[in-house]
């Protein structure tokens, strides 16, 4: 399978890095949450991916175009304008980068990829800044199953504030940071046939809206849920959350 990444977005609300850099590419563990993200899918066999560039574009295509230099020991041998590279740690990766335009929006990024797709074969579509441990093997043999256009994984996200748990008006205890209000919301990892981009119209659809309101009300999108570990990287506080569980040696989403 092929996974199609978004990565041109703006990134507005963790400005403080991403007015230097396109927000996947925001380090967590001195890697880019996107090489994060790729390894993520790679521990489940899918290895070929697309990335849809926008907003500063060219410092993606530079890292990927220097990954040896990123990831191994590197010699230059100034007198003789050479360079060796020694342990090469590379990985069984093709990656497609795309420019997909700085003010496109989520729905017409994948439109203007989809010459890069496998006609008829499903693909995986997810956004750059979001780690999880999913169980992706199981989330793709779901969607085989199933057999309709789209699955988009379903998270319950946690709180941000801790819980009063109450008798009346006694405060009984106290609940750390309690799931949401039950309610199930669009976790950011899908399961695609190419068809579904036939529903959008141009650069300015969001893949949010139209396509994925026009799916449901066909009965053409399933739900996977995932009750595990689920983190966006929207705020310095996510940044930050997730450079500790990194650091601390426990990060859920490192399954390689």
């Amino acid at each position: 399978m092929k996974a199609v990444l978004l990565a041109g977005g703006l990134g507005t609300r963790i400005s403080e890095e991403s007015h230097l850099k396109p927000k996947p590419m925001i380090e967590i563990g001195g890697r880019p949450i996107l090489w994060h993200i790729m390894k993520m899918y790679a521990a489940h066999g899918v290895n070929d991916f697309i990335i849809c560039l926008g907003y500063k574009g060219y410092v993606i295509k530079e890292y990927f175009a220097n990954y040896f230099l990123h990831m191994s020991d590197v010699t230059f041998d100034m007198a003789n304008n050479r360079m060796e590279v020694h342990h090469r740690h590379a990985e069984p990766w093709r990656v497609t980068l795309v420019d997909t335009g700085e003010g496109t929006l989520t729905g017409g990024r994948l439109r203007r990829v989809r010459e890069y797709l496998e006609p008829g074969q499903p693909f995986c579509f997810t956004y750059g800044d979001g780690v999880a441990d999913l169980d992706m093997t199981a989330q793709f043999a779901f969607h085989r199953a199933h057999g309709r256009q789209a699955t988009v994984t379903a998270v319950q996200p946690p709180g941000r504030y801790g819980a009063l748990v109450r008798n009346g008006d006694a405060v009984e205890g106290f609940e750390e940071k309690p799931r949401g209000d039950g309610g199930w919301i669009n976790g950011g990892f899908f399961v695609l046939q190419p068809a579904v981009i036939d529903l959008v119209e141009d650069d300015t659809t969001s893949w949010e809206l139209e396509p994925m309101t026009h799916l449901a009300q066909s009965g053409e999108l399933r739900a996977f849920e995932h009750t595990g570990f689920w983190q966006p990287m929207d705020t310095l506080r996510e940044k930050n959350l997730l450079e500790d569980l990194w650091q601390s040696g426990q990060a859920p989403w490192k399954t390689w």
